[in-house]
């Protein structure tokens, strides 16, 4: 368990970094889907022990986010550069353990499916780039 409580806010910028992961072929696969909901039981739920308003662990704001907005056919490109913002807004969330884990599960969702495939890799590499030099590479 880390000790920071990351927050609810935390959680939902997650979710749509995932989302937009899963998102950068045009197309939500179940696979997809499953490795999220997977990472955040497997892993998110051991990040904190915050609970948001309904007494529910607050990792879970990732699948209802993620989940939100694959019901919704959200096909926006920018839920990648809202995460960006969220993360140059507060560094102070993202220890090591925090980033390992994040690009982990970025990375999982892109192989889930066929193995990751271009538009995968760049934002893959645009997460790496935003995690070691706080901005992202055009």
């Amino acid at each position: 368990m880390l000790s920071e409580i990351q927050g609810n806010e935390f959680y939902q910028s997650l979710g749509k970094l995932f989302y937009a992961m899963a998102m950068a072929d045009k197309v939500v696969h179940p696979q997809e889907v499953e490795q999220l909901h997977n990472a955040v039981q497997q892993h998110w739920l051991q990040v904190d022990a915050d609970e948001d308003a309904f007494g529910t662990d607050a990792a879970y704001q990732i699948s209802i986010v993620f989940d939100w907005l694959q019901e919704e056919g959200q096909k926006e490109t920018s839920y990648f550069q809202e995460f960006a913002d969220y993360y140059k807004a507060h560094p102070s969330k993202f220890s090591s353990e925090i980033k390992k884990l994040v690009y982990g599960t970025a990375e999982t969702i892109a192989a889930s499916f066929a193995g990751k495939n271009k538009s995968e890799l760049v934002l893959l590499a645009q997460l790496e780039h935003l995690f070691e030099n706080g901005t992202i590479r055009s």
